[in-house]
């Protein structure tokens, strides 16, 4: 990308999480910058509206005229897609977002990618955040948008570049996990389990692409392993670096994490390591999954070198990142969370943390199978596990199913079959007017809802927040 400064460079899915963040990177330096989207909606199209950045709706040839020096194409793109076959037409040189970034963005840096199934977004932020306060002028690139910074994005002063790194393929001239771009020389692995049922065949195909992860890694990297994860221990052993380690909740692990406290106030843990004891650290988010992202990230701060209490005070002051655990208001004493969970683990950890976070409050789980993998029939029955602890359930018929064949579709209908078979109270609803209609009439005061949903849910969010107000 030989670009000068000034140079108009047009991005094709611009709303997507880590393609409206590189949109902010660009412009930051100097780029023009134009992108197309076929359903914008917060939190990323109003950090582009901030940023001052247009947003045409829907993709056409049009869109690419006046002709843009340059074109970054998203993967939600298509060969056959009316923009991307002008784009060909007028052989105006183009690239994917994970190629520019390795190229144009991290360059030489040293790269800290945050991979795996689940995690990455809040393990990206707190691990950028601590960066930030270890006084080394990280850039990172952020797949959400983190509270402590308001933007998905910064452009690096120093030597390191934090970047959530997606297994999601790259874009269709170029079929490669995203990651692949990203030089990888530090990584942390979350955990691993099926996903993305739409472009990976089953959990074989989505190891392979997290082994090619590991044999990425340069000698002098790190590579840092969720021992909780049979899948990540397995794959652990294909990385030839020299400082290799675990970490989690049990005994083995090279970073073991210690539960302090997990109440309201949030959580408390100290992480033990080769007869040391680090913290205590105290944070504002919930859950056991939270405790192992921070655990992963102090382990990482200290084999970059980051002071002790430089990583404490990061820690203590991490915002959370919007759309995880995100507190919406509490209108009529009604307490209203939003999560972005839409993978079984996901949703039965984010249920679980929730709960016990507020362990005297009734809890209405509410969730939108919207994701390309909640969306089949693939983990039917695995939601009936996730949601199994659940207090009350209500569930929106799956968003636009029109492109899988109907037996391969997931059934809103037959997972309430099967939850109230297990005892758990739960009903399904066409859409978000109906559920939020239902939860006015139940809901009273000092009840938590919880939303979860990878999308825009048909505005729910505002609509209840108006309704129960």
């Amino acid at each position: 990308m030989n670009l000068k400064s000034g140079s108009h460079i047009h991005l094709m899915g611009i709303c997507g999480t880590a393609m409206a963040s590189l949109a902010g990177l660009l412009k930051d330096r100097g780029f023009k910058i134009t992108g197309s989207d076929l359903n914008p909606y917060p939190p990323m199209s109003t950090q582009l509206e901030s940023l001052g950045i247009n947003i045409m709706k829907g993709y056409k040839a049009e869109n690419l005229h006046p002709k843009p020096d340059f074109v970054i194409v998203g993967n939600v793109i298509s060969a056959s897609n009316e923009e991307a076959q002008e784009l060909m037409k007028l052989q105006i040189p183009y690239t994917s977002l994970p190629k520019a970034m390795g190229e144009f963005i991290i360059g030489d840096r040293e790269s800290v990618v945050i991979s795996g199934t689940h995690g990455k977004t809040t393990t990206t932020s707190m691990m950028s955040w601590v960066a930030e306060n270890a006084g080394v002028k990280p850039g990172f690139l952020i797949g959400g948008i983190p509270k402590n910074f308001s933007q998905s994005f910064k452009n690096p002063e120093g030597n390191f570049f934090v970047i959530e790194g997606d297994e999601y393929d790259t874009a269709f001239f170029d079929k490669v996990p995203k990651f692949v771009h990203y030089k990888p020389k530090h990584v942390i692995l979350t955990s691993v389990e099926f996903d993305h049922a739409d472009i990976y065949k089953d959990l074989q195909a989505v190891k392979d692409s997290f082994a090619r992860l590991m044999t990425l890694i340069p000698e002098n990297g790190t590579l840092l392993a969720c021992a909780e994860d049979a899948n990540v221990m397995e794959l652990r052993k294909l990385a030839k670096c020299k400082n290799s380690f675990t970490y989690g909740f049990g005994e083995n692990a090279d970073f073991r994490a210690k539960v302090l406290f997990h109440n309201e106030k949030g959580i408390g843990f100290e992480v033990h390591h080769k007869g040391e004891i680090l913290g205590p650290y105290a944070m504002q988010i919930t859950g056991d999954y939270n405790i192992l992202n921070a655990t992963a990230v102090v382990a990482m701060s200290k084999c970059l070198g980051f002071s002790e209490n430089r990583i404490q005070i990061a820690l203590e002051s991490f915002e959370g990142v919007k759309r995880r655990q995100e507190i919406l208001g509490e209108p009529g004493g009604v307490l209203v969370i939003e999560d972005f969970a839409h993978h079984p683990t996901a949703v039965r950890e984010t249920v679980k943390g929730i709960q016990k976070k507020y362990p005297n409050r009734k809890v209405f789980s509410v969730f939108e199978p919207r994701s390309a993998t909640s969306r089949r029939k693939v983990f039917q029955k695995d939601y009936v596990e996730a949601f199994k602890g659940s207090h009350e359930v209500m569930l929106a018929k799956a968003f636009d199913q029109s492109k899988i064949d109907e037996e391969n579709r997931f059934s809103s209908h037959e997972l309430v079959e099967d939850l109230r078979k297990s005892g758990v109270t739960a009903a399904d609803f066409d859409n978000a007017d109906q559920i939020v209609a239902a939860l006015k009439a139940r809901a009273k005061k000092g009840d938590v809802i919880l939303i979860m949903s990878n999308g825009g849910f048909d505005g729910i969010y505002g609509k209840l927040m108006s309704a129960l107000s």
